[in-house]
């Protein structure tokens, strides 16, 4: 085995666990353009889009879990939340990894670029927080319209290895209403149930490479347990404002890789 790559890969864990327990995102939308780009810069080794998003599944899981914990102590996770669209994700996410399995790779990087534009764009949108004292079971949505964009979205982020928090982040805030510190929270909680599903999903069709995926875990479960504290720190404004950067930055690289073809 590679021990310069599985160094690299535990670093990088480090680096997509601390942002996904900070801003409530599962980690794929950083981990799949770090495992696609930071390897071959090191010149360490390379993985393919289908590779990696089997493998971000896998951290994603782990990052999401980990994370959740400390956010539901500090009360920012939704039960209800979890229950609708938690399920629904789930159920998306085991369907679209089955459906990957005969998927180009080209075809994945490109569904995962657009959505990343669209949800940076939609986190630009100012918004006024409003009730912040408000208990995470206390808050009301739209239930039908979460259930089916949560159907959706689980169902193209288990085909790309990214249960689609980056989505639910600002179609939870700016869809539903929901406070965003109940949002980061809660998002973990949703992510979570879909990668444990997704990541079934390719397991049962052999499309993970067990040695790259629990070197990312390794990496991920200590860093997003540190992020979730200092989130809990943060001014909402800035953590929407961090996720949207973060967001529009990963989308735009990868639809230069697309237009590009490299």
């Amino acid at each position: 085995m590679d021990v310069p790559f599985l160094l690299t890969l535990v670093i990088l864990g480090l680096s997509g666990g601390f942002q996904s327990g900070l801003l409530g995102l599962g980690g794929a939308i950083f981990m799949i353009p770090l495992l696609l780009y930071v390897p071959p810069i090191l010149g360490v080794g390379h993985l393919d889009m289908k590779q990696v998003a089997a493998i971000s599944m896998v951290q994603v899981l782990a990052a999401s879990l980990s994370g959740m914990i400390v956010h539901n102590k500090n009360r920012f996770v939704s039960k209800t939340v979890l229950l609708y669209m938690g399920t629904c994700n789930a159920i998306g996410n085991l369907a679209g990894s089955f459906l990957s399995k005969g998927v180009k790779s080209s075809f994945l990087l490109a569904i995962f670029a657009s959505m990343a534009v669209i949800a940076a764009v939609a986190m630009f949108i100012p918004k006024r927080e409003q009730g912040k004292d408000i208990s995470p079971d206390e808050i009301k949505f739209n239930i039908p319209l979460a259930v089916a964009l949560s159907l959706v979205i689980g169902s193209f982020g288990g085909m790309v290895g990214a249960p689609g928090a980056f989505i639910y982040i600002p179609v939870m805030i700016y869809l539903l209403g929901i406070p965003t510190r109940i949002v980061i929270g809660s998002s973990l909680g949703i992510v979570f149930m879909g990668a444990l599903t997704g990541t079934i999903g390719k397991m049962a069709t052999g499309q993970i490479i067990w040695p790259y995926a629990f070197a990312l875990v390794l990496g991920t479960i200590p860093a997003s347990q540190v992020g979730a504290h200092v989130s809990k720190k943060m001014n909402t404004k800035y953590l929407r404002l961090a996720i949207a950067v973060i967001i529009a930055l990963t989308g735009l690289r990868m639809w230069y890789q697309i237009v590009a073809g490299h």
